[in-house]
């Protein structure tokens, strides 16, 4: 695989980077409602998706990464996490993890130079997709909303009407 010392790398410290990405999310003014969800749940969020990297990058076909942001981004809106917010975790996730490659890169080759810009450019493309699917998880999760409270709406009327009825 392309990369793949970083990557072994990613997934081998996997539990520091999810300690100091979920620091950096719990820190920011811009992603301050994910002070909402447990440090437990958002380190274990981070530290699978680091641990299983590779499989992220290489194996996982674009459905699979369109189903697992979609979740999560309708989780987040659940636990009301803004979009706004949302797509900035993102960001400071993608920066947290470019930051950390930067600090171990070290380059003997060109083939590892090569490498690396090709782990750059699967890691950017990945990130690029989860950011698109969690927008269609949020925007599914307002549409839900409009459907539920249609519904209520209704469901209120009908039973006003009903008791208009009897009086």
């Amino acid at each position: 695989m392309t990369g793949s010392r970083l990557v072994r790398l990613i997934e081998r410290q996997c539990e520091e980077l999810a300690i100091a990405l979920t620091a950096k999310l719990r820190q920011s003014e811009r992603t301050s409602e994910f002070q909402k969800i447990p440090v437990e749940e958002l380190q274990k969020t981070a530290a699978e998706l680091y641990h299983s990297l590779a499989m992220w990058l290489v194996t996982k076909t674009e459905k699979d990464v369109e189903r697992h942001f979609v979740a999560i981004a309708r989780r987040c809106a659940g636990d009301g996490i803004s979009l706004q917010q949302f797509v900035w975790a993102l960001a400071i996730s993608r920066s947290h993890l470019h930051r950390f490659l930067l600090g171990q890169a070290f380059v003997d080759s060109i083939f590892e130079l090569n490498s690396e810009l090709e782990l750059h450019q699967l890691l950017n493309q990945f990130f690029e997709r989860a950011t698109y699917y969690g927008v269609v998880g949020y925007e599914e999760a307002r549409e839900r909303g409009r459907v539920k409270s249609a519904a209520t709406r209704v469901h209120r009327q009908g039973t006003q009407q009903a008791s208009d009825a009897i009086k």
